[in-house]
């Protein structure tokens, strides 16, 4: 399938490049798959990530040293890096299902790659993080705003090849979610669970497109935790996953949490995960994503009242501020190439900032929401001791019942989350379609 719908988003590409290049007054783009990084006084490197604006065109994700050559009219031009190294595992010649799209030229020397690439350069912009490899190679543009603002912002409209991998990245990532909750059912260590997610996306740690959030107990509280003990708990009586896959350089990133109690926290999952798909549902083109992240407030001021948790109407529980202590984040992002995808907080695509609210600094996302957007929702209750001690501090700790926070503390938090694509006339939860209830 994904085969089939490539020469479109090639062609989609195209047009873009066209347009970002007549904003420039350029005549070509030459992107930059990245280089590989030595350690600080080692001789290992760090795990090797693409470059975004690269994987765009390029389904290659893994080997640093490769160019494009784009000008949005010709056939793209692929330099691909294939040395002469027996230290290293070389790249086989690129045979896959898009290479019919590019003229390949395969590279043997990293710093022979000059020949390959446009004679003058006063008309072609670098693209890429290596500001001192482009200027040595004689680029005066690199990463020209215009340009790059038009990129990035047009990045939120997806092709359907681009959809269809988020489809299959979200398959491999459902998968992978059910052998996880198996494996903190048989009450397993953060670490053997985070093998047996690995193990059953068939992805490693640096092909994951993060690292993955596997907390048990209190540890859910932890909104980036990524210890992974390796002892097991005494008791597991909670466990918060984050974690997602990749599919052609795209991301999922799927939440759960679940409970061995059959109490109040089990119940309050129910609350959260109802809050996900209620949201979800109402992601409507021309609507602020902001608006989302309000409505989020008020699902969890309701249920901070249902489970006595705080003791005010949850209209006044929003309005004296108190759902920011247990829900700190944002209601999601855009989600693409990168797992927080990039513009979702400008107005348009010349790079108009649209930051987020000043009563909402963590929000991710501030666009109206347009179809073929592609978003994340991931509300969430948390018991955290430093915004807990906070809290505590104000006036408004009159509110809360600190008996039943007491009680509930050691669950940690939860976090239910989604993707979401938005179509013109309807929503397609891939999460929930793929089977992830």
């Amino acid at each position: 399938m994904a085969a089939e719908l490539y020469p479109a988003h090639i062609q989609h590409m195209q047009h873009l490049a066209r347009e970002a290049l007549a904003r420039e007054n350029l005549d070509g783009l030459v992107i930059h798959s990245g280089q590989s990084k030595r350690m600080f006084l080692d001789d290992n490197h760090y795990p090797f990530h693409v470059n975004p604006q690269f994987k765009a065109w390029c389904p290659v994700t893994d080997n640093p040293n490769c160019w494009l050559v784009i000008d949005g009219v010709n056939k793209p031009k692929l330099i691909f890096y294939r040395p002469d190294d027996f230290w290293h595992k070389v790249p086989p010649a690129p045979q896959d299902f898009w290479t019919a799209e590019f003229d390949i030229i395969l590279l043997t020397q990293a710093n022979a790659v000059e020949k390959h690439l446009p004679f003058d350069k006063a008309r072609y912009a670098y693209i890429g993080e290596y500001i001192e490899v482009a200027k040595a190679l004689g680029f005066e543009h690199v990463n020209p705003d215009r340009a790059l603002h038009y990129m990035h912002y047009h990045r939120a409209y997806k092709t359907e090849y681009e959809l269809t991998c988020m489809r299959a990245a979200n398959r491999i990532a459902i998968g992978a979610h059910k052998a996880a909750e198996l494996a903190f059912l048989a009450g397993k260590s953060e670490f053997d669970i985070n093998l047996d997610y690995l193990a059953a996306a068939r992805q490693g740690d640096n092909q994951v497109p993060y690292n993955n959030i596997i907390a048990l107990n209190e540890h859910s509280s932890i909104l980036h935790y990524t210890v992974l003990e390796t002892q097991a708990p005494t008791e597991s009586l909670s466990f918060l996953i984050d974690a997602g896959a990749s599919v052609n350089g795209y991301a999922s990133d799927i939440t759960r949490t679940y409970t061995t109690s059959t109490g109040v926290f089990a119940d309050m999952i129910k609350g959260v995960d109802a809050l996900t798909v209620e949201l979800a549902g109402k992601l409507t083109p021309q609507k602020s994503y902001i608006e989302t992240h309000l409505q989020a407030h008020t699902g969890i001021a309701i249920l901070l009242e249902e489970f006595g948790i705080v003791n005010l109407p949850a209209q006044d529980i929003v309005a004296q501020g108190i759902t920011k202590t247990f829900f700190p984040h944002g209601i999601g992002h855009m989600l693409g190439l990168q797992v927080h995808d990039v513009a979702g907080h400008v107005h348009d695509d010349r790079g108009t900032p649209h930051p987020a609210p000043a009563e909402h600094p963590f929000l991710r996302c501030t666009r109206d929401i347009e179809a073929n957007h592609v978003y994340t929702i991931e509300p969430g209750l948390y018991f955290i001791d430093s915004l807990l001690a906070k809290l505590k501090a104000t006036p408004q700790s009159q509110y809360v019942n600190w008996d039943v926070v007491a009680q509930l503390k050691p669950f940690g938090g939860i976090r239910i989350e989604d993707n979401v694509i938005v179509h013109a006339t309807k929503n397609e939860n891939m999460t929930r379609e793929g089977g992830l209830n």
